[in-house]
């Protein structure tokens, strides 16, 4: 059952899918209610189900999965994957690629392999201060916290 993010419980489940570009504008409505409709018969086969989403930068897909009363099974995440997979063809993105590495740069969020980024790092034109996300997360309460965090408090900071 879709519902409101503030529903969900801070031990839901958490999928963070970064876009290798950000949506246009002109997308933005229609990726959401692809999604909403998505999350709307994903296990609708059970009421206890809650999930929700986020959209975040114009560039960040999160999912969020209540699933303390109705597990996930591997199908279901799978499912989820297909439906990312979608998304991704048919926008012309990489959603999947968790070895990329986005970061804020001043007020916009950039996009880069990590070969890249450690070049940034080299070059000081990222520091330890710079925000980093953290799409590895795996809870609710974990991305409410932990998220948007300076390299230097990531796991990231091992390319110091």
């Amino acid at each position: 059952m879709f519902v409101d993010y503030s529903l969900i419980t801070n031990d839901a489940k958490v999928w963070i899918y970064p876009s290798s570009r950000k949506f246009y504008e002109t997308e933005i409505k229609e990726v959401e209610e692809k999604i909403i409709n998505f999350i709307k018969g994903w296990k609708s086969e059970n009421p206890d189900f809650k999930a929700s989403y986020q959209l975040l930068y114009n560039r960040f897909i999160v999912f969020f999965a209540d699933d303390e009363k109705a597990s996930l099974t591997n199908v279901d995440i799978d499912a989820s994957v297909t439906f990312i997979l979608q998304l991704q063809e048919h926008y012309n993105v990489q959603l999947l690629d968790k070895m990329n590495v986005c970061f804020k740069q001043g007020q916009f969020v950039q996009y880069k392999e990590l070969k890249d980024f450690k070049k940034l790092l080299k070059n000081k034109a990222v520091t330890a201060k710079s925000i980093i996300f953290d799409n590895l997360i795996t809870s609710k309460e974990d991305f409410d916290n932990y998220w948007e965090i300076a390299i230097e408090d990531s796991w990231y900071n091992r390319y110091l």
